[in-house]
């Protein structure tokens, strides 16, 4: 599975905590949204937006209404495998 985000990496980096996808949003992430548009990717293909606790629900909603979403899972939890 291969697995991308978009946002910023799960692990704390140079630039600090990860922080959330929304626009404009500086706010450190809470949660990754697991995503794949079945369109563009392969079945197995796993996409990633950070999301804090304020866009999580947009978020998921953007990604949920198109068919996107696979699963939301807390930063604190995620793993890549």
């Amino acid at each position: 599975m291969s697995i991308d985000f978009f946002g910023g990496a799960a692990n704390e980096g140079p630039a600090g905590p990860p922080k959330c996808s929304a626009k404009g949003c500086r706010s450190a992430a809470a949660w990754v949204l697991v995503w794949n548009n079945p369109k563009l990717h392969t079945p197995d293909r796993r996409k990633t937006w950070l999301a804090c606790e304020e866009h999580r629900e947009h978020l998921s909603q953007f990604l949920s209404v198109r068919g996107f979403l696979k699963e939301t899972v807390a930063l604190a939890d995620w793993t890549e495998d």
